[in-house]
Formats: structure tokens, C-alpha cells, sequence
């Protein structure tokens, strides 16, 4: 059974996700210093995401992301909870990544306290943890 029932479910929680992160200037800042804009992509259910520095957005970008990532909301999930580490995902074809690799090495430290922040969202989302 999937742990989001529908893309409504998993668009909330994600994009708050985000939202959060959003929140501060500090990373808000890094992502405009390194032009960085995310391309979120994930299915079962489908949900797309778009995030900049000045926010986030439901549906496909208006233009180019610098990062495209695209997997399942289970994976998506599993992830930010640390029971899947990215690069086992990527090596087994979980997640796909496309865009300036250098520019994906510079996003993946500013994601830190999405995972620190997401278990208690989940719970809060009645998600299992």
C-alpha cells in the first residue's frame, strides 16, 4: 500500500516541506547565489513541484530547472526519512537526476534540515515513520 493515497496528499506535504526550507535566509540565498531551481517529479501518486528561492509552485516549470529529480512519493518518502540514503537510490535507479551535476552537489547540503524536519511533519500528516 502506498504511503500517500493521493497526489493532493503528497503535493501538501511536500511542498510544505519545502515551504519550510524556504524559510530561511540562509538557504534561500545559497539557491540564489548558485542559481539553483528544482524540477520535483514524483509519481504513485503523481505530484510536480517547482522551487526557487522565491517559492514553491505546484505543476511543470515556466522555464528550464537547473535540477531535474524525478521518483515515486515512496521513495520520496523513505528518503527524507533516512531510510534510503541517495546514493543507493540512485544506483538503483530509484531516483533519476538530471541537470549541472555541480549545481546538484551544491543543493544536496542545503536539503540538511529538511531531514531533520521531516519525521515530525509525517507524523503530523498521520504518515507512517
Amino acid at each position: 500500500m502506498p504511503v500517500f493515497e493521493t497526489s493532493e496528499k503528497a503535493e501538501h506535504v511536500f511542498s510544505g516541506l519545502f515551504s519550510i526550507l524556504l524559510q530561511d535566509d540562509t538557504f534561500t540565498q545559497r539557491m540564489r547565489d548558485s542559481g539553483i531551481s528544482l524540477h520535483l517529479i514524483q509519481v504513485k501518486p503523481d505530484v510536480e513541484l517547482f522551487v526557487t528561492p522565491d517559492g514553491v509552485t505546484a505543476g511543470p516549470p515556466a522555464q528550464p530547472a537547473a535540477i531535474r529529480i524525478k521518483m515515486s512519493c515512496d521513495t520520496a518518502h523513505d528518503l527524507w526519512l533516512g531510510k534510503l540514503l541517495m546514493p543507493v537510490a540512485l544506483a538503483t535507479g530509484k531516483v533519476r537526476i538530471k541537470g549541472n551535476v555541480a549545481k546538484v552537489l551544491e543543493f544536496v547540503p542545503l536539503l540538511r534540515p529538511a531531514f531533520d524536519r521531516y519525521p515530525e511533519i509525517a507524523k503530523a500528516e498521520g504518515l507512517p515513520v
